[in-house]
């Protein structure tokens, strides 16, 4: 009977993290993201992105220096996500390392028009590649001119950032999925 309550565990404990994927970037083409930073607004944080290949999988690595004199503060990539049907998402998955700091997921909508409008959610890397869960209701808007609630088919980027405080950043990240 006992084997029988963890099988049963188990299975409904997979069954909640193996939602439908709606969308998937595992950066099999990086030309569809953008390297930002603070510079586009007068900011002297530097970085780079680059796609490394190993085992067989594209990653996305971030590094650079995070600095918020003149009012800047970020580093990120950014792709578009207009074309895509993105309407029943719940959350957003991504799998990840880095150098133990605190990172960022922004989410810009049809209703964000100014670039200071997001809704974003902050996760923790660690050195080695864990996988995070970010439900789509966790997400807090930037600013009150903007809705509260983020309506998945109204997504138009997303961006992976490194924001807010001056520090190093050093991310790799294997891949995005938006799940229903």
């Amino acid at each position: 009977m006992y084997v029988f309550k963890v099988f049963i565990f188990l299975f409904f404990m997979m069954s909640q993290s193996l939602g439908d994927i709606i969308f998937k970037d595992d950066f099999q083409n990086p030309e569809k993201w953008k390297f930002i930073t603070d510079q586009v607004m007068g900011g002297v944080s530097s970085g780079q992105v680059d796609y490394l290949k190993l085992n067989n999988e594209t990653q996305a690595y971030i590094s650079g220096n995070v600095s918020t004199k003149n009012n800047g503060g970020f580093i990120q990539i950014r792709r578009s996500l207009k074309d895509i049907n993105l309407r029943n998402t719940k959350s957003i998955k991504i799998n990840v390392s880095g150098n133990n700091q605190k990172y960022f997921l922004h989410l810009r909508t049809t209703g964000t028009l100014l670039p200071w409008q997001y809704y974003q959610l902050d996760f923790n890397v660690q050195e080695n590649f864990q996988t995070y869960n970010l439900p789509i209701a966790n997400f807090k808007r930037s600013s009150f001119f903007i809705s509260k609630k983020i309506i998945p088919e109204k997504i138009t980027s997303i961006g992976i950032v490194a924001f807010g405080r001056n520090h190093e950043a050093n991310l790799n990240i294997k891949r995005i999925e938006f799940i229903e």
